[in-house]
């Protein structure tokens, strides 16, 4: 009627014993893992470990880039986490700053002409993070910095594109122009 001989019934428990051992040998293998990752963002600075690091260690190794003056490869590392995630708004946070401060720097240099295009590309980044995440005052606070840094151009100064205003009336308009007519 469904009762298990002495025979099943062992081979039952060493089947499950079996599966809950190699369970905790790949639950083993996953926690070594993340430690080895996590000793390497603990450490001063953040080391690469074999494999493909996580997004957490690419992070640690970008800030640890940007402090040691290597803002080039710490762009690099910070464009590659800039999904949807709350980590990649950090990197894109984190890579706006950079860019302000590379952007002060030149400004005080040999080419302050350099500080322009990086400081828009701050202010896009700090615009994207905020675009994301509106709450985010960090971002508003550092795009106010950059706006006084070079401030975005008056829309009502600008001039039209087709360069066309008034244009009937600008030789008839001016005094004392002569068109050298005959």
């Amino acid at each position: 009627m469904g009762l298990m001989t002495p025979q099943r019934r062992t081979r039952t428990v060493i089947a499950v014993l079996a599966f809950a051992a190699l369970a905790a040998l790949v639950d083993g293998v996953h926690l070594w893992r993340l430690q080895r990752w996590n000793a390497a963002i603990a450490a001063e600075p953040p080391v690469a470990v074999g494999g493909t690091p996580p997004a957490e260690l690419q992070f640690a190794l970008a800030h640890a880039q940007a402090a040691s003056g290597a803002a080039d490869d710490a762009l690099k590392r910070y464009r590659a986490l800039q999904g949807d995630s709350a980590l990649g708004q950090a990197a894109r946070f984190n890579s706006a700053n950079l860019l302000v401060r590379q952007a002060l720097v030149a400004r005080a240099g040999t080419q302050p002409g350099l500080a322009i295009p990086l400081l828009e590309l701050a202010k896009e980044g700090y615009r994207e993070v905020l675009r994301n995440d509106p709450g985010q005052w960090d971002a508003r606070y550092n795009l106010e910095r950059a706006q006084r840094l070079l401030p975005d151009p008056d829309e009502s100064l600008v001039e039209p594109a087709d360069g066309r205003r008034d244009a009937e009336r600008a030789v008839t308009t001016m005094r004392g122009y002569s068109p050298g007519l005959p």
